[in-house]
């Protein structure tokens, strides 16, 4: 097996939350900011950087690629086919694809990166998130319905992105 020529097509990519031109978005209370897009990698994967507030995190779900958190601060509770496993800063889990899954932060604030694989999640997020000005902005609280309406939303355009939402935590 021979090793493919060098695309000269592909650049290096230097990611950093606080360069001009990254996304920031807010998506249920978090803070997400889209470090490496899909774009950049030919569409092998994305890297975003989760900002989670205590309690923070998403609902159940599943799809179908591969996704790997590394824990930089806190501790998350993972909830992975219906058994929670507590991690901790320093710690990397693997999601593999398909399984119903979420996560929870249990501490203060969490803040983790979150490596998709392929690519294609941060067009999701960019789809049913908020634009933020930076890393550190919260996205404004939603009121019931609005948080409803969100979810029915994000539920419908879910299957265009490979992903199922299975219900509340």
């Amino acid at each position: 097996m021979s090793i493919p020529a060098d695309d000269p097509e592909r650049t290096l990519t230097i990611a950093n939350a606080d360069m001009p031109g990254v996304q920031h978005l807010g998506l249920v209370g978090d803070t997400y900011t889209v470090l490496i897009t899909g774009a950049q990698t030919a569409g092998k994967y994305t890297l975003i950087e989760m900002r989670v507030p205590s309690c923070g995190g998403p609902g159940p779900h599943r799809h179908d690629f591969e996704e790997n958190f590394t824990i930089l601060e806190g501790e998350i509770e993972f909830t992975f086919r219906g058994e929670t496993h507590v991690v901790k800063a320093g710690s990397t889990v693997n999601i593999p694809a398909n399984a119903p899954h979420f996560f929870t932060n249990r501490s203060d604030d969490a803040r983790m990166l979150c490596m998709c694989t392929p690519a294609g999640q941060e067009d999701f997020f960019a789809e049913v998130g908020t634009k933020l000005a930076s890393k550190t902005d919260k996205p404004a609280q939603m009121s019931p319905g609005e948080m409803a309406a969100w979810a029915k939303r994000a539920a419908e355009l879910a299957p265009n992105y490979r992903t199922e939402i299975l219900g509340k935590k």
